[in-house]
């Protein structure tokens, strides 16, 4: 498939829904048009059927003429497998123009996800993402049917009128007139459908975030007996959804069933006409064989543009989602200070936390979301007034940020891909690199449970792995960035003693001389800082070593021995 954002179609247009299906098509011209052609053709090859039906009665009923019947007899077989083979072409191109679709819409909004970076998860629910790719994707990819045999459908009408026309004006008007009342009579239907789409993917998109939020905080709910609360309320949510998926499937049966039913009525008004006008002398036996088959062949191309606006209908809905997601704008980047020529303190004057350059601090707090708060914003991933040295953290490109201070958190996505390109993340690490970070996050041994080969497959997110392996691979990832400042996030939770222990070491030993900050109420990580920050309801309220906090400190005395007084006890 051709790049989502390369060709003369130029970046989506998200001006619309209706632009960016538009967009769609002009993004694969050639196809389109390929498309158009063969479905024009196929449409057209229905109407010389009957044409040629009409030559075989006309000028082969007759004594003596069997060779004539013969002729036009293989005209029609020959007409028939020529018009198979351009449905042949049609569909096989259609399907490339979908797939094109599909693949484009997704690249746009994957390349849109990543150029939010940060302000994504504050502007849109994830539900609403996975919603957009499962969903909406293959809604839109199906509308550009219309680019095949819906243009096909109009082509093949007016012709279809045209040629009645030469037979008789009354068969012409007939069937001019009839498609529009078909799609006055459609249209509330159709207008229905799009109101009840919409209501129906606002909810299903609520619901795919309700979801993932009990999916992801279901060990959490267990602790708080919260369970059965949530789970009563994705359950209102579910019966709300299915109660809107019935009223769109109403709206949609009634438009299925007229539009399979009312181009039988216009054929039966069609057929009547030319009965009539035979009886009376007007048509003769062979024209009205024709007159039947015209209007048969009308049924295809009608029931195709009947299909075809309930698609767009539906596409539009959709788009209106995948326009809306690209209107989101990243956080401004306004920054064009230059970065502090010498290793500079990261200062964050909302807690009182200071980073010294080149040494290890740990920030320990009762309440884990305190600490992660504070180095979201020291890597500038949240709205922050934290200074580098003397420079504003906001006032830096955000390029140079993202590429000098790195987050390893803790619930970071490990991607699928082999055991190297997972720890060497966006550098080109050498594989001494990538096996010297594993031994600093104690996590040889996951290269050891995968054959020792570094080219061994990493299922999505890691799931052919353990809690505790996934963490170490996310630590070993953001340690082979090497950074001038590591941010990490309960680098340690999911490990027993003996590998934190080993972890502790090894960090210190790899990042030695260079700024890392670490959050952890772990005692053996808390040993090894050069300092700690001891934080009470998001501010520091004593920093030392972590012997001199145990001797000075009582809350935090508690909060790293888990006494009955810890303050993690009485948050809990």
């Amino acid at each position: 498939m051709d790049d989502p954002t390369a060709g003369r179609a130029g970046p989506p247009d998200a001006r619309s829904p209706l632009r960016f299906l538009w967009w769609l098509v002009r993004s694969q011209r050639r196809r389109s048009l390929a498309g158009t052609f063969f479905g024009t053709a196929w449409m057209l090859g229905l109407t010389v059927q009957p044409y040629l039906l009409s030559r075989a009665v006309d000028d082969g009923l007759r004594p003596g003429r069997l060779g004539t019947v013969l002729g036009w007899s293989a005209a029609m077989l020959g007409f028939g497998l020529l018009n198979l083979v351009l449905a042949w072409c049609r569909h096989r191109t259609m399907t490339l123009i979908r797939n094109d679709a599909s693949f484009r819409t997704i690249g746009v909004v994957l390349r849109h996800s990543v150029r939010l970076g940060a302000a994504l998860p504050r502007q849109v629910s994830a539900g609403e993402v996975v919603t957009i790719g499962i969903s909406d994707v293959s809604r839109i990819a199906i509308a550009l049917t219309f680019v095949g045999p819906g243009v096909g459908a109009v082509v093949c009408y007016l012709t279809v009128a045209a040629i009645l026309l030469t037979l008789s004006p009354l068969l012409a008007l007939a069937v001019l007139l009839g498609l529009p009342f078909l799609a006055l009579t459609l249209r509330p239907l159709i207008a229905r459908q799009q109101m009840a789409e919409s209501r129906f993917r606002d909810h299903q998109g609520q619901l795919t975030a309700r979801f993932e939020d009990l999916a992801g905080g279901l060990r959490v709910l267990n602790g708080l007996g919260g369970k059965d609360v949530y789970a009563a309320r994705y359950r209102a949510d579910s019966q709300a959804l299915r109660a809107e998926g019935y009223r769109v499937g109403a709206a949609v049966s009634w438009i299925q069933a007229l539009g399979g039913g009312l181009p039988v009525l216009l054929l039966a008004a069609v057929t009547w006409l030319g009965a009539r006008l035979a009886v009376e002398g007007q048509l003769t036996p062979g024209q009205l064989a024709a007159a039947f088959g015209y209007a048969a062949v009308l049924v295809g191309p009608v029931y195709f543009l009947i299909e075809n606006s309930q698609d767009i209908g539906r596409a539009l809905v959709c788009a209106r989602r995948v326009t809306d997601f690209l209107a989101l704008t990243p956080d401004p980047d306004l920054g064009t200070a230059e970065l502090p020529a010498t290793p500079a303190e990261l200062i964050d004057h909302e807690s009182g936390v200071r980073l010294a350059p080149g040494e290890l601090t740990v920030l320990a707090a009762a309440r884990p979301a305190d600490t992660a708060a504070v180095a979201e914003r020291l890597a500038r991933l949240t709205p922050t007034t934290a200074d580098w040295g003397d420079v504003p953290l906001a006032d830096l490109p955000l390029a140079e940020v993202r590429s000098r201070i790195t987050l390893a958190e803790n619930e970071a996505t490990l991607f699928t891909g082999t055991l190297r390109d997972t720890v060497r993340g966006r550098t080109d690490a050498p594989d001494d690199t990538v096996r010297a970070a594993l031994e600093a996050a104690a996590a040889l041994d996951v290269l050891g449970s995968l054959g020792g080969r570094l080219d061994a497959p990493i299922a999505a997110d890691g799931r052919n792995l353990s809690g505790g392996q996934r963490q170490r691979l996310r630590l070993a990832r953001a340690l082979t960035a090497e950074p001038d400042v590591l941010l990490a996030v309960e680098p340690t939770s999911a490990v027993d003693a003996h590998t934190e222990a080993a972890m502790a070491a090894g960090l210190r030993a790899a990042r030695t001389g260079r700024t890392t900050a670490l959050t952890s109420t772990s005692p053996l990580l808390l040993d090894r800082a050069d300092t700690v920050h001891y934080l009470v309801d998001g501010k520091v309220a004593a920093s030392g070593t972590h012997r001199e906090l145990l001797r000075t400190q009582p809350g935090y005395r508690a909060l790293v021995t888990r006494g009955p007084d810890s303050p993690a006890e009485v948050a809990r």
